[in-house]
C-alpha cells in the first residue's frame, strides 16, 4: 500500500497546476465561451478543497503518530527532505523536481543540520529566464516549512543556507526508543529480493589473498541487507567447471587409479593442480587424455563425475576453513549450475537476431559497448560470457531477484558492463525498475605498495593470512598484559576477535574502489580509525555499567523511567551523532561504500570519549573509591553507544567480546 500523504500531495499539486493553467486561459479568452471552463473550474476547486482537508487531517495524525515514536528507528535526513520537500513545493508550485539538498551541518554553531537547495533552485530559475535572489528563495521555503515534530528553528544564512536545529526533547525522545526497543532499522516500503554473488574461488584452487576483499565486502553488504529487512540469497559462484577439470581427473586416474572405491588422500590440492597442469603442458598423450576426459565429464559418465565430485570436496573442505574463521554464510552456487541453461540463452540470443558469426565464433554486440560478448567459442564450447548471462537470467526469472549485486575486482568492470548491456537489450530486465550492479574494488597491496605477494614471489594464501593474524593478535594482547587478567578461554575469544576483526576492518574502512595496503602493524595499532581500537573502545564502554554494579535490569528500569537529558553540549553532540546511524545505513545502501559505516563508528567512539571525559557518569568518593553518585541518564547515553556500535560491528562481520 501506498503512502496516503504522498498519493493526496501528488493529486493536490495535479489539481492546483490545472486550475492555473484553466485561470490563465480563462483570462486570455475573456469572451462567453469561457462559461464552461469556469464551471469546470469552480468543480475542480471544490474537489481541491476537500483534498486538502482530508490531507491536513492526515498529516495531524501521522505528525502526532511520529511524535510518539514507533519502534524502529527514525531517519532523521530523510524526514527533513519531506519536510522541506513540501515547503519547496508549496512556495514554488510551478517549479518542476526542484533540488532537494539536507545535509547534517558540519559546525554546530550553525545548527544541527542544513538545506542547500534555494542556491541550485536560482540557478534553474535562471535556466528557464526568471532571476531570484538565492536569499529570497530561502526565505520563502523558510515560510511554508509545515508544522512539524523536529524542528525547534531555522536560520537563514549567507546567500541562502537553511540551517536547521532541532528539537533536543524529540531526539531525546528517539534514544529512548532506542533503549526500548533495540537498535530497530526504519520500515521497509517493500520488502525486495537480493542476490549478492561473492567470495567466488575456484575449485582445485587454494583461496588467496585476491579473495579476501570480494569474500569480507560481499558479507558486509548481505549483513546490511539482512539488517534492514530485505530477503537475500548469498551466491559463491565457484569455478567448478571447465577444461582444466579434464586434466586433473586424468591425473587423479593415474595417482589414484582406485578412486572410484577408496576415497584419495589429497592432501594438497594446490600442489596436486600444479602436478596435473606440468603434465598438461608437456606430455602430449597426457594433454589428449585430458581432452578425452573433459568430453566425459560434459557427457556426464557416472565416473568422472564421482572424480569431479571428490576434487570439488577437497576444494570445499578448504574454503570452509576460511569461511568458518570469518564466520562467513555462503550457499554454492558454480558455473555447473548453469551448464545446461547456456544452452537455452544461445537459443533464446540466436532467436531474435543478435547473435553473429565471427570466424567461427558466435558474438552478441550489446547497444554502446565496443567489445563484444562470446557466447560460442569456435570449438563449440561455452565461456564465461555465456555462463554469466545464463546466471544473471537464472537470477532474475527464477529467483526474481529485485536486486543483483556483484562482488568482484575492478578489473571485471567492463566484462560485467556488457553481460548488463546484453541482458537489457534482449528485454530481460529495466534498470529503472531492477537495480543490477557491479561493485569493484581495488587490489590488495603489500607495504612495499606492490601486489602482495610471498618474499618468494607467489600468492599469499589466505589460510597463512589468517593465521599470521591469530599469532599477530596473541602477540598484541600479551603486549598489553591481558594474559594476566583473562582466562585461557577469554584470552582466546580476544584473540579471534582482534585478529579476524582487524582484518575486516582494515579492509572495510578503505574506500573498496580504491587500491589498499595490507599491514598488520597498522591494523593491530589501537590508536586511529582501526578495529584494535574501536574494539577497546566498545569494551570500555560496555564496563562502565559494570563499574557502577548496574545491570540490565536496572538500565532498562531506567530507560523506561529516565529522560535522556541532552543539556551539555558533550551530551548533545553524543546524542545527535546516535541518531544519524538510519541515514548512514541508506548511504551505503545508495552507493555500496562500507567506509562510511567504519567511518561513522570511529566517529561515534571519538565523540564518546569526548562526552565521558567531559561528563561524569559516575562519581566516586575520592578517599574510598566508593560510587556515590550514577548520573543514570548518562549511563543511558553509554547504553545506548554500545548498543549502536555493536549493530554497526554486526553489520561489518566484527565480533566484540565482553572482555578483552
Amino acid at each position: 500500500m501506498g503512502d496516503p500523504v504522498a498519493e493526496y500531495s501528488s493529486r493536490l499539486q495535479q489539481q492546483e497546476q490545472e486550475i492555473h493553467s484553466l485561470t490563465a486561459e480563462i483570462e486570455s479568452l475573456k469572451n462567453p465561451q469561457s462559461l464552461g471552463l469556469s464551471s469546470h473550474l469552480d468543480g475542480l476547486r471544490e474537489e481541491n478543497a476537500k483534498l486538502k482537508y482530508r490531507l491536513n487531517i492526515l498529516k495531524r495524525s501521522l505528525q502526532e503518530e511520529r511524535s510518539q515514536c514507533s519502534k524502529t528507528m527514525m531517519n532523521i535526513n530523510q524526514r527533513l527532505q519531506e519536510i522541506f520537500g513540501e515547503a519547496i513545493r508549496e512556495a514554488w508550485p510551478d517549479l518542476e523536481n526542484p533540488p532537494l539538498a539536507v545535509t547534517p551541518n558540519q559546525q554546530a554553531k550553525f545548527g544541527d543540520y542544513q538545506c542547500n537547495s534555494a542556491m541550485a533552485m536560482a540557478q534553474m530559475m535562471k535556466s528557464k529566464g526568471l532571476k531570484v535572489n538565492p536569499r529570497e528563495i530561502a526565505e520563502k521555503i523558510q515560510q511554508n516549512i509545515p508544522d512539524n515534530e523536529l524542528i525547534e528553528k531555522t536560520e537563514i544564512a549567507g546567500p541562502g543556507f537553511i540551517n536547521v536545529h532541532l528539537k533536543r526533547s524529540f531526539v531525546s525522545k528517539l534514544l529512548t526508543n532506542l533503549l526500548l526497543n533495540g537498535v530497530q532499522p526504519p520500515p521497509l516500503e517493500s520488502k525486495k529480493k537480493v542476490v549478492v554473488d561473492f567470495s567466488s574461488p575456484n575449485i582445485a584452487k587454494e583461496m588467496h589473498v585476491g579473495h579476501l576483499r570480494s569474500t569480507i565486502i560481499g558479507d558486509s553488504m548481505c549483513r546490511l541487507f539482512e539488517f534492514l529487512g530485505y530477503d537475500v540469497l548469498r551466491l559463491n559462484h565457484v569455478g567448478d567447471w571447465g577444461t582444466q577439470f579434464g586434466m586433473l581427473i586424468a591425473h587423479l586416474q593415474d595417482k589414484f587409479p582406485n578412486y572410484l572405491t577408496v576415497s584419495p588422500p589429497i592432501g594438497d590440492l594446490q600442489a596436486f593442480y600444479k602436478e596435473s597442469k606440468k603434465r598438461f603442458d608437456e606430455e602430449e598423450d597426457f594433454k589428449k587424455r585430458a581432452y578425452q576426459c573433459v568430453v566425459k565429464l560434459q557427457s556426464k559418465d557416472p565416473a568422472f563425475i564421482k572424480g569431479w565430485n571428490l576434487i570439488c570436496d577437497v576444494s570445499r573442505n578448504e574454503f570452509q576453513k576460511v569461511y568458518n574463521c570469518l564466520d562467513i554464510q555462503i550457499i554454492e552456487r558454480g558455473e555447473s549450475f548453469y551448464q545446461e541453461k547456456m544452452i537455452a540463452v544461445v537459443k533464446e540470443f540466436e532467436a531474435k537476431g543478435l547473435v553473429e558469426m565471427d570466424e567461427g565464433r558466435k558474438i552478441v554486440f550489446a547497444p554502446g559497448q565496443q567489445i563484444p560478448l562470446t557466447v560460442v567459442k569456435s570449438d563449440g564450447g561455452y565461456t564465461y560470457d555465456t555462463s554469466d548471462l545464463a546466471a544473471l537470467r537464472q537470477r532474475l526469472f527464477d529467483e526474481k531477484a529485485d536486486i543483483i549485486i556483484y562482488v568482484t575486482d575492478s578489473g571485471q568492470g567492463t566484462h560485467f558492463q556488457v553481460v548488463f548491456a546484453a541482458a537489457q537489450m534482449i528485454g530481460w530486465y529495466d534498470p529503472k525498475v531492477t537495480r543490477v550492479e557491479h561493485a569493484g574494488f581495488g587490489v590488495v597491496l603489500g607495504e612495499d605498495k606492490k601486489k602482495f605477494k610471498t618474499r618468494s614471489g607467489d600468492t599469499v594464501r589466505l589460510m597463512d593470512l589468517l593465521d599470521e593474524g591469530l599469532k599477530r593478535s596473541m602477540d598484541k594482547l600479551k603486549e598489553k598484559d591481558r594474559d594476566k587478567v583473562l582466562s585461557t578461554e577469554e584470552l582466546t575469544k580476544a584473540q579471534h576477535s582482534v585478529a579476524f576483526g582487524c582484518i575486516k576492518y582494515a579492509d572495510l574502512s578503505h574506500n573498496r574502489i580504491n587500491d589498499y595496503v595490507f599491514s598488520f602493524d597498522k591494523m593491530l595499532d589501537d590508536r586511529g580509525n582501526t578495529a584494535a581500537y574501536l574494539l577497546y573502545a566498545f569494551t570500555r564502554i560496555r564496563s562502565i555499567a559494570r563499574l557502577a554494579n548496574i545491570d540490565e535490569v536496572a538500565l532498562r528500569k531506567a530507560a523506561e523511567t529516565t529522560d535522556v537529558l541532552l543539556q551539555h553540549d558533550k551530551e548533545w553532540k553524543l546524542g545527535k551523532c546516535l541518531i544519524r546511524f538510519p541515514e548512514i545505513l541508506q548511504k551505503i545502501l545508495d552507493d555500496l561504500l562500507l567506509h562510511t559505516l567504519c567511518d561513522y563508528l570511529y566517529e561515534l567512539a571519538t565523540t564518546f570519549t569526548e562526552f565521558y571525559d567531559s561528563c561524569y557518569c559516575i562519581e566516586k568518593d575520592r578517599q574510598t573509591g566508593e560510587v556515590v553518585k550514577v548520573n543514570m541518564w548518562r549511563m543511558l547515553l553509554c547504553d545506548a553507544t554500545a548498543a549502536i556500535m555493536a549493530k554497526g560491528f554486526d553489520i561489518l562481520g566484527i565480533n566484540p567480546v565482553s572482555r578483552m
